[in-house]
């Protein structure tokens, strides 16, 4: 097996690990029915099916629903390496509403990562079918590991 194959294995390995301590731990993902799809260093993808109690006062759903998937899919991405990240800022433009029954999805990608900093893109789309909203976060590392921390917070 090539050392490059190897340390590709073990970084998948430690993403899946770092992604199973996270949700283990994610009441807020959880409640709102948020699937994990598709973790890998530096990328996530989530999905989340818009309920009747996410629409608001314009019978769409809120934004704040749609932000919290794309935010939740960043700290996906930007936590992959096993190294607790939070956000620093982000941003977010919704472009069309999701409507009750959509299955949204929401695709985090690495743009860059340097020292302690990193830019994540996430698209959210209703499942083949239209872009709502396009998310960009900006990432802190902080200090510990996301599989370490798991012990201390039961």
């Amino acid at each position: 097996m090539s050392e490059v194959l190897l340390a590709s294995e073990q970084a998948q390995a430690l993403a899946d690990a770092a992604a199973d301590a996270m949700w283990s731990r994610d009441a807020v993902a959880r409640a709102l029915g948020m699937e994990r799809v598709e973790v890998t260093p530096g990328r996530a993808t989530l999905r989340m099916r818009v309920r009747p109690d996410m629409a608001n006062g314009h019978h769409i759903c809120h934004g704040g629903m749609i932000f919290t998937l794309a935010d939740t899919a960043f700290a996906y991405a930007c936590n992959s390496y096993n190294q607790n990240t939070v956000a620093s800022a982000c941003q977010i433009d919704f472009l069309a509403p999701g409507r009750e029954g959509d299955l949204l999805e929401a695709q985090a990608i690495e743009r860059a990562a340097g020292g302690r900093t990193g830019v994540y893109d996430v698209t959210v789309s209703v499942v083949g079918g239209k872009t709502l909203a396009l998310f960009r976060g900006k990432s802190a590392r902080i200090k510990g590991e996301v599989t370490a921390s798991l012990a201390d917070a039961q």
